[in-house]
């Protein structure tokens, strides 16, 4: 098992530090990930709103994060590519890559929420396609010293990228999705792939990441050599009453907050499962044993290799969150490597 982590912010004003605080801690998070023995962190990008907004631009922290570590692999989980000129973000994430050392992964998607296409004035009916061109724009000028495109939504003469990555000819590709298509075509491309399971059922996961198996062999991978991530909230405390206490208020206010402006996908209050949650591994808090059980639960429900665990969210304490992932570390993360 691969163990990655990664935050979406969910800022909650009353309860949070000011942004200065905040974003010093989640610096701090990142350096302790890296001691732990965490192989990558990753950052969400989201707009407008308290679920996300706090990093709207993931390339300026993951900058900062670089400056600040060694060895720990950072990227965005996502990158939201029908919302930029490609060229934007092309140079952006270099930086990134260039700043670390070659320690970029490169998260990609079309985002979930709406206002973000309205604001910007970008159609959201084709994302999609906007979403393959930049891509394909994005790692044509990292990987050549001179390009041009002549593309549906995005035409240039060519030209150098300053800078390109120092990982030629890219950085890793990590696709975010849940559908058939999406990831069948991560698939046939031979990209990773980034799912989660607090929002979605396993059957509903399961038809994606088939069809991603089934893109890479179609196109000649080995899907032994391609990974896939699957996301979970997670605290983890000796005692299972505290664990149990802070892990759900904290699920009950990302879940809250997640539905303020946007469509949320998280079941409403009275239909909650919290048992079936845990049973299915779609979140995990407890004790050291049952963070263990509970991922076990997930392997079963969900096929992935490489576990990306969410300790910052919620409105969890930073001094909590790092006691967590201490005991993460030692009690659970080490019996799967």
């Amino acid at each position: 098992m691969r163990f990655y982590i990664n935050i979406l912010t969910t800022y909650f004003p009353e309860i949070d530090p000011p942004y200065d605080v905040y974003y010093r801690q989640i610096l701090e998070q990142v350096q302790l990930a890296e001691e732990l023995g965490w192989e990558c962190f990753m950052f969400n990008e989201h707009h407008f709103l308290g679920y996300g907004g706090l990093v709207a631009n993931p390339a300026v922290l993951l900058a900062a994060a670089a400056a600040r570590t060694s060895k720990i692999r950072l990227g965005p989980c996502i990158a939201i590519l029908p919302l930029r000129h490609p060229l934007h973000t092309a140079e952006d994430y270099a930086m990134v890559d260039a700043i670390s050392g070659g320690r970029l992964e490169f998260g990609i998607g079309s985002g979930n929420t709406e206002m973000d296409y309205k604001v910007f004035g970008v159609t959201r009916e084709n994302d999609r396609q906007r979403l393959r061109e930049a891509i394909e724009v994005i790692l044509k000028t990292w990987g050549n010293e001179r390009a041009k495109h002549n593309g549906e939504f995005w035409t240039f003469d060519e030209l150098t990228l300053y800078p390109r990555p120092i990982q030629q000819p890219h950085p890793p590709i990590w696709v975010a999705g849940t559908s058939a298509e999406g990831l069948g075509w991560a698939g046939r491309h031979g990209y990773h792939i980034m799912t989660v399971g607090h929002p979605h059922p396993p059957e509903k996961v399961r038809l994606g990441v088939e069809a991603w198996k089934q893109g890479l062999i179609d196109a000649g991978y080995d899907p032994r050599e391609k990974h896939c991530q699957f996301h979970v909230r997670t605290h983890v405390n000796e005692s299972a009453a505290q664990a149990r206490s802070v892990g759900m208020a904290a699920v009950k206010r990302y879940d809250e907050i997640s539905r303020i402006g946007r469509r949320s996908l998280t079941a409403p209050p009275a239909e909650y499962d919290w048992d079936m949650m845990l049973a299915t591994g779609r979140n995990n808090y407890g004790n050291p044993g049952q963070c263990i059980k509970n991922i076990h639960n997930a392997m079963k429900h969900y096929y992935f290799d490489t576990l990306t665990t969410t300790f910052n969210f919620g409105g969890i304490p930073h001094g909590e969150i790092l006691k967590s992932m201490r005991l993460f570390a030692r009690e659970v993360m080490a019996l799967f490597r």
